[in-house]
């Protein structure tokens, strides 16, 4: 049953990542097709990370109330809501309300799934974390495919349907699954998450992780753009988002186990760096070309340090309250990243790439601040948690 479980959430979190990654492959047809500005598809991209805040931090705890799989199950209805707009909208506000929706969805969904990953099995926290972590990275990769393959023949809407088709299934999967939930007698008051960010080093993992999203909300509002910009084949800047994120989904897994063992802080402050650096390459190579050996680097890179950031707050976060930990977690990443697509969508029209040098600066800020906080818990392993569990 357990691994049951664990491959539902598995292909739930996969097609939240090919929606968007459809999504995100589309963009410059939007532009071209809808005439839509960069601007306001920055706030398409930005819309859904915003709204992601709000959900992660508002209906998290009732995971911790003995509701997680409930909260999947509505993120996963308001993900094909979400879908089934986007899917037929064809001028900014539809496109933008479906985009809201699918946010909703994927905030809604995301802290109870990961709190049901963690406390299934805390020996192996790291390794089911990443692959969760690979199936949203693979349902993302899958996007761009779908797309290229639908899109020609039957129509925007194609990759959507299918995406709202999948999603059904797995709702369909889920109500019939038993989740552990939490002892309702028992469980937390608190209605919202904010007083975690009393503990210091919980509210230092949270700073360190809003460089990852910072990284994400400006790469995936301008990379279609700039190639487009820089003259690039359509297939460059469908095959630069696979060969980015191709090794994130044979290794997740792997780096969660590694995360867990070296220190999820340590792996979290190496990986955010490098990602710094290799952000910065995006806006300075002259050609698109390098781009994708770089982009390779990257995507190994993520692939071993991504999940520190959720297996952090595992560690120092409350048992009891681990979803609305998950969620604020979530959720200011989220915020964080709507943030800087907005930002890097009107920044990129002013100074073009060096948007992306911009983007690196504020990372190491980010990366120095967390570290500076969370100092006295850097060395903490994944073992932790399993000696509690």
């Amino acid at each position: 049953m357990r691994r049951q479980t664990i491959h539902l959430l598995r292909t739930a979190s996969a097609l939240g990542g090919m929606s968007y990654g459809i999504m995100f492959t589309m963009l410059d047809d939007y532009r071209d097709k809808y005439n839509i500005t960069e601007s306001r598809l920055g706030l398409i991209v930005a819309i859904g990370f915003i709204v992601g805040f709000l959900s992660q931090t508002l209906l998290a705890p009732f995971a911790d109330k003995g509701f997680a799989k409930r909260m999947v199950l509505l993120g996963l209805t308001l993900e094909i809501i979400g879908a089934l707009t986007m899917a037929f909208g064809q001028a900014f506000m539809p496109l933008f309300l479906g985009r809201l929706l699918l946010g909703l969805g994927g905030g809604a969904s995301e802290p109870a799934l990961r709190r049901v990953i963690i406390l299934s099995d805390p020996n192996n926290m790291g390794n089911n974390l990443g692959l969760i972590v690979s199936a949203g990275v693979a349902g993302f990769t899958a996007g761009p495919i779908v797309s290229a393959l639908t899109v020609g023949t039957f129509g925007l809407a194609a990759p959507f349907l299918i995406v709202v088709a999948l999603l059904v299934l797995v709702g369909i999967g889920l109500l019939r699954l038993h989740v552990q939930e939490a002892d309702i007698a028992n469980a937390p008051k608190e209605r919202l998450a904010f007083d975690l960010l009393r503990i210091r080093p919980l509210a230092g993992a949270i700073v360190i992780g809003l460089a990852l999203f910072v990284m994400i909300g400006t790469f995936d509002s301008l990379w279609s753009v700039m190639m487009d910009d820089m003259n690039a084949p359509s297939w460059v800047a469908n095959v630069g988002i696979s060969m980015f994120a191709l090794p994130m989904i044979f290794l997740a897994p792997r780096g969660g186990r590694f995360t867990q063992t070296f220190g999820p802080f340590r792996a979290s402050i190496i990986g955010l760096s490098c990602g710094a650096f290799f952000l910065t390459m995006y806006g300075i190579l002259p050609s698109p070309y390098p781009m994708l050996f770089i982009g390779i680097l990257h995507g190994v890179v993520d692939g071993y340090t991504v999940t520190g950031g959720s297996a952090a707050i595992a560690l120092v976060a409350p048992q009891e309250r681990l979803a609305s930990a998950q969620g604020l977690y979530g959720g200011l990443q989220t915020l964080t990243g709507g943030i800087a697509a907005a930002c890097a969508g009107a920044v990129y029209g002013v100074i073009g790439r060096a948007t992306f040098v911009v983007c690196c600066v504020v990372m190491l800020l980010l990366i120095g601040t967390g570290a500076w906080m969370a100092k006295d818990s850097l060395s903490l392993s994944g073992d932790s948690l399993s000696t509690d569990a």
